[in-house]
């Protein structure tokens, strides 16, 4: 199995990437953390996964809880072996940028780069200390232009950078910190959770993303998100030891 004995922290396990990534871990081999807010999703997701999974009810974005949550998974674990941030930002799309506000426009931004930090800094701590280790962030690979997405791209390229940089400064202690580009995986484009980010959004509107994006894609298909979690598994284990410090197209969209 991929990752036997390894204990792996996965923030954000109660959403649908989430859930689909820990149910792989556990069937790989690892113990895993489900870290979120919302204790009733962890535990729909633990329940399915079993003896190897435990809920955690932390906010990716209090700095206390976090140390005090990467501690508590060593004490209970004896490492952290993998470290993956799900988290979502509070991303706003749809608005043109002349009428977005600046609040709507850097929310994202400020969530996703200090959740990134906060749960790589805990984790890295412990895994220098351990000799070895992997963090890994995700983001929708917009870094490189998308319009109608408000911050999205923004928050993008900003965790791009600090992975790159958190994997040039741990490297050097066996380390790996990575990324992933997961765009638009079918089983989490619904209405009800794009009108998280667009309160205008319809049923058509989202088959017609669907569709295009499926015509984006260089395979001209969509990853199903047992494939996007399949992949995120193998990136996690030791098989992958020589990627680091790179972003990892999971979903085959084109990028410059």
């Amino acid at each position: 199995m991929l990752l036997e004995k390894k204990n792996a922290i996965i923030y954000g396990a109660g959403g649908s990437l989430g859930a689909a990534v820990a149910k792989k871990f556990a069937a790989e081999g690892a113990r895993v953390f489900l870290a979120g807010r919302t204790k009733e999703t962890l535990a729909a997701v633990a329940a399915e996964i079993g003896e190897k999974a435990e809920v955690d009810v932390v906010d990716a974005l209090d700095e206390r809880a976090i140390d005090e949550h990467a501690a508590s998974v060593v004490e209970r674990g004896g490492s952290i072996d993998v470290s993956l941030n799900l988290i979502t930002r509070g991303d706003v799309q749809g608005i043109p940028l002349l009428d977005m506000s600046p609040g709507d426009l850097v929310e994202c931004i400020v969530n996703g780069v200090t959740a990134n930090f906060l749960t790589a800094r805990a984790a890295g701590r412990q895994m220098v200390r351990q000799g070895h280790g992997t963090i890994l962030g995700l983001n929708s690979g917009s870094a490189q232009g998308s319009p109608m997405m408000g911050g999205t791209g923004l928050a993008d390229a900003a965790t791009d950078t600090l992975i790159r940089n958190l994997a040039i400064e741990l490297g050097p202690a066996g380390v790996r910190v990575l990324g992933l580009w997961v765009a638009g995986v079918p089983e989490t484009l619904t209405v009800e959770k794009l009108s998280k980010v667009n309160a205008n959004i319809t049923a058509e509107a989202v088959q017609g993303i669907l569709d295009n994006l499926a015509g984006m894609r260089l395979t001209k298909r969509s990853p199903r998100i047992d494939e996007v979690a399949a992949t995120i598994a193998f990136l996690a284990s030791d098989q992958a030891a020589g990627i680091t410090g790179t972003m990892v197209n999971v979903t085959s969209m084109f990028t410059s």
